[in-house]
């Protein structure tokens, strides 16, 4: 059985039930709407936001469940969901998860509304529902999320992206979402503030252990759907090459620079930069990085119950950091 259906199995009826009202969420008016929402529904993904909700509401709960919790998943699906079709906007990508973006096929004028129309569908269902303790923790995240990107690209402009500076991009564009997940999940169930707020750092945890282990396919040999080097191509300053530059010569270091901005587009230096950056330590030192976040998740987790909720955290921890793509 493939690790993420193991990790599924406690919540199975649950993201069965949630994938209908996820659904129906969605529904408007405008014909082209639903045809274009029934084709994001149909190449959904892994789903692991979601199970982050409910799995966090059933153990920190010890099983209860109510419709707030259907309600957090959705939003968090929706809100998303708009996310990423306006980023395949701004990245003037074809492509999400093999299948066309929605700016592919229907152009970017509506690619931006049915961003737009997502996100103004999450809003409401928590709006009108008073879900605003919900709508509260997913607002941070997308302010977080949009803060980061900019972030990044501001940094990128001089390459002159600290260590600390990485952590910030990569815990407000990834990581705050799995703990707006991990909150939810807490929050749906009544819990109280210091449980939220340490679901929340679990959840932040595993995002940041997330993104490093992103970044490590840059100088994977493997085959991961997108190419080695891809990072390098488009000047984005990753744990590996941070921790590099900060550790080898001036001439190494202005060797390296040069080569990101002048001759990012050039195979066989982007070759050698990923030589550089393994004999240097880098992929070593961001390996010990990622499995600091992962101690610390579960860390958080000792302090609570064993159940098969808890279990399938755990199992979702060493997917993030074991898994090939």
């Amino acid at each position: 059985m493939k690790i993420v259906e193991e990790i599924k199995l406690p919540i199975q009826k649950e993201m069965e039930l949630f994938e209908e009202k996820f659904k129906d969420s969605m529904l408007s008016k405008v014909p082209l709407l639903n045809r274009i929402t029934y084709y994001i529904v149909r190449r959904k993904g892994k789903q692991m936001r979601p199970m982050f909700v409910f799995l966090v509401a059933k153990m920190v709960s010890n099983g209860g469940f109510d419709q707030r919790t259907y309600r957090g998943a959705s939003v968090v699906e929706l809100i998303h969901t708009a996310t990423l079709v306006h980023d395949d906007i701004v990245d003037d990508s074809n492509r999400r998860r093999g299948f066309f973006s929605i700016n592919a096929l229907w152009k970017n004028k509506i690619a931006v509304l049915v961003g737009d129309f997502l996100l103004s569908k999450g809003l409401l269902l928590s709006i009108d529902n008073e879900d605003f303790d919900l709508l509260k923790l997913i607002s941070i995240a997308v302010r977080e999320m949009s803060e980061g990107e900019l972030l990044q690209i501001e940094k990128a402009r001089k390459l002159d992206i600290t260590e600390e500076i990485y952590y910030e991009i990569i815990r407000q564009k990834t990581a705050t979402l799995i703990a707006a997940c991990c909150g939810i999940g807490a929050a749906s169930v009544g819990a109280n503030q210091d449980t939220i707020q340490q679901m929340r750092q679990f959840g932040q945890n595993i995002g940041m252990a997330f993104q490093i282990k992103d970044d490590l396919f840059d100088y994977s040999e493997e085959k991961i759907g997108k190419p080695t080097g891809i990072d390098i191509k488009e000047q984005k300053m990753t744990l590996p090459l941070i921790y590099t530059l900060n550790n080898c010569s001036k001439k190494e270091k202005a060797w390296l620079i040069n080569s990101i901005k002048k001759h990012n587009k050039d195979k066989k230096r982007v070759k050698e930069v990923i030589a550089f950056v393994k004999q240097s330590g880098g992929i070593e030192y961001t390996i010990d990085k990622m499995h600091d976040y992962k101690n610390k998740a579960l860390t958080i987790l000792d302090n609570y119950p064993d159940s098969e909720y808890k279990s399938s955290l755990l199992k979702m921890i060493d997917y993030v950091v074991e898994r090939k793509i």
